[in-house]
């Protein structure tokens, strides 16, 4: 990479750890080029991204940012996965480690909170934010169904109740 590749490569880097949601350092060690087409493809489908960068550069390009608390993660092989969603990268960082051994989960931030490896697999299990935001609505919408419910009861009660009185007249 020559000098200017670099300056701009540090300056995508910055604004990528300042825009993410979460980002998760991982090594890579041992990952075949197919392997890691794979998990970049199911990354990238779930709207997050896997980078491979020099950990000279991922450090200073975490300079000035609220992740600036990872830079002792950048040590050997490692890879950065980042997305906007804060679930969305640690969980399909943690659903390829299932499945490759090679992959392991360092650590990574959400936000200023800096992460363990503990604190990624268990922000992995966690739903997404569209599931939580689906809960949400489904817990907001059934008190309105039995609101309206409750609401109508009474009027139907009533309604019963003038009935009957008119099969009663019309049965005197």
């Amino acid at each position: 990479m020559e000098r200017a590749e670099k300056r701009e490569f540090v300056t995508e880097l910055n604004e990528v750890f300042k825009a993410s949601g979460s980002v998760v350092v991982a090594h890579y060690a041992g990952v075949t080029v197919a392997q890691m087409n794979d998990f970049r493809s199911k990354m990238r489908a779930a709207g997050g991204t896997v980078k491979v960068a020099k950990n000279r550069l991922a450090k200073i390009a975490l300079q000035g940012t609220e992740a600036e608390g990872i830079t002792d993660l950048f040590k050997g092989q490692t890879l950065i996965a980042f997305s906007a969603d804060p679930i969305v990268a640690p969980k399909v960082v943690m659903d390829f480690a299932k499945t490759n051994d090679k992959i392991v989960v360092l650590g990574g931030a959400m936000g200023t909170t800096t992460l363990s490896a503990d604190a990624v697999k268990s922000l992995a299990t966690l739903p997404s934010l569209d599931e939580l935001r689906a809960k949400l609505l489904g817990m907001i919408q059934t008190p309105a169904t039995r609101i309206a419910g409750v609401v109508a009861a009474p009027a139907a009660q009533l309604a019963r109740v003038f009935a009957a009185y008119a099969k009663k007249d019309e049965a005197a």
